[in-house]
């Protein structure tokens, strides 16, 4: 008993004072009467318990959802009101079970847990609105199989999972980044739990990371992939424009170690293209980044080929900037924004996948920065390439391996020669119009020089004088003069 309690005259049963559980010591209000020691157990088994219970829900919801989906494909008539009841049941399931675990570990008072139950209730959950895709159901049910043979980690990955995906679902208002800053602090916290909490080796929980990354960005793929709060899709298209434009780059101008008139060359250079353009199919970030690194792969083994020896970084950036301009891949900044936004950090800061999606990073700041002096040509010439009046000089017939007809070769010196025609006439046709521009500005130029003289020395125009008189019409005396004389003819 506290001295004083005793000196104010308050009298406490010790009884009430100790542990609930009858250890002992002494108990804590706070802790629901139990002692430190006796409520970190009840709470240790409460938590296991309501883990179970999860567990246990996930089962049953699996097979639910199979039952439902089984009879959805038998009865096409039913299968939209099926599909809805399921989904509220399920839906209805899970908040009642959520809201059970933030009560219980959450020191609020009743009162306060009560109106977030109420209010959680209510929030309306974005999968009553839409219908799983198959593909999101198979990996849903990969991903239960695959963290069934973790046990009790697998437990408590699925749970990390479920509640991600329902904070989520309600964070729709935040910005792109934001998502990806709470996708990354959700793989860093899962991994560190699996390796301090759980003790799991290293590999597997890399390997457990990679399902949760599919799982979790095949459910989020429509909400984060090129959202309309961005401007992904204004980059993709002018990324597109820009690769449309350069379609007359020749390997030979970017130095592409590749001949693909080797028939396994030219193979490689396919495959690359085809899985370049294959990433944009892909939903998981981890499947992007495998199609980057097989259209690298093949794009080293064309190299090796054709040299006959392995290649180096020298030569794969060309030919992978070569490998993207001939087969300008869909939606080509998305892809790499989604990537970095939400792929597991440590895939893309190590290992060939982080190599290989760097090498293609920089191929397309390449490519939207290219200009004459990338490729060893004169500014007119760049200019005349990008807007189309003319392209670069075929192969000359010489150059053509035998086998190749010679139909072949006489349509390439058919559009040698009227290449040839097409650049004269650009020329003269240069020439008439600068010439045209020459007799213009001469014209000019003359009559701003008499206008100018004009000016300067103005025509003054006097009016008419009257007529002269005669010289003598003044001379009063005309009568007093001799007559005039008269011209004499003598006889010779």
């Amino acid at each position: 008993m506290n001295l004083k309690s005793e000196r104010r005259g308050i009298h406490v049963d010790q009884s009430e004072l100790l542990c609930k559980k009858g250890c002992g010591y002494y108990g804590n209000p706070a802790w629901q009467g139990f002692c430190s020691k006796c409520w970190r157990e009840e709470y240790h088994k409460a938590r296991q318990k309501q883990i179970q219970e999860d567990w246990e829900l996930a089962e049953r919801l699996q097979r639910e959802e199979e039952e439902a989906y089984a009879s959805s494909q038998s009865t096409q008539g039913a299968q939209s009101l099926t599909f809805s009841k399921f989904e509220e049941k399920k839906t209805n399931e899970k908040t009642r079970k959520v809201t059970t675990v933030k009560k219980f570990f959450t020191a609020s008072s009743r009162a306060g847990a009560k109106k977030a139950e109420i209010q959680e209730a209510k929030a309306p959950s974005p999968s009553i609105h839409r219908q799983a895709s198959i593909e999101t159901d198979r990996v849903s049910k990969e991903f239960i199989e695959f963290i069934r043979t973790y046990q009790k980690p697998g437990q408590d990955i699925y749970k990390q999972c479920k509640l991600f995906l329902d904070t989520m679902s309600h964070k729709r208002e935040l910005s792109i980044e934001e998502q990806s800053e709470c996708a990354q602090d959700f793989y860093q916290n899962v991994a560190d739990r699996l390796q301090t909490r759980w003790k799991v080796p290293p590999e597997k929980v890399e390997k457990a990371m990679d399902e949760v990354e599919k799982y979790i960005m095949t459910r989020q793929y429509k909400y984060v992939f090129c959202p309309e709060t961005t401007d992904d899709e204004k980059k993709d298209l002018a990324v597109q424009k820009r690769i449309r434009a350069l379609h007359w780059v020749t390997p030979q101008m970017l130095c592409v170690p590749v001949s693909e008139e080797i028939p396994e060359v030219s193979d490689m250079v396919v495959k690359a293209i085809t899985d370049i353009i294959e990433m944009d199919s892909k939903r998981v970030p981890r499947d992007k980044l495998a199609c980057i690194t097989k259209c690298s792969k093949h794009i080293f083994n064309a190299i090796k080929i054709t040299k006959n020896e392995p290649a180096s970084a020298d030569d794969f950036l060309p030919t992978l900037i070569y490998i993207v301009l001939k087969g300008n891949p869909p939606r080509l900044q998305s892809n790499i924004q989604y990537i970095t936004r939400f792929c597991n950090p440590s895939r893309l800061m190590t290992g060939e996948d982080g190599y290989y999606f760097t090498n293609l990073c920089c191929a397309v700041a390449f490519i939207e920065k290219l200009d004459a002096q990338s490729l060893n040509l004169s500014q007119e010439d760049f200019d005349r390439f990008m807007t189309g009046q003319t392209s670069p000089k075929k192969q000359e017939s010489d150059s053509f391996s035998p086998d190749v007809c010679l139909g072949v070769k006489q349509m390439c010196k058919s559009l040698d020669l009227l290449s040839q025609l097409n650049e004269r006439q650009e020329r003269i046709v240069s020439e008439a119009k600068k010439l045209e521009k020459d007799l213009i500005d001469w014209t000019d130029g003359i009559t701003k020089e008499v206008e100018d003289i004009v000016e300067k020395y103005p025509l003054e125009i006097k009016a008419k004088s009257q007529a002269l008189a005669a010289i003598d019409s003044e001379n009063v005396e005309n009568d007093k003069l001799p007559p005039p004389l008269q011209p004499q003819v003598y006889a010779g």
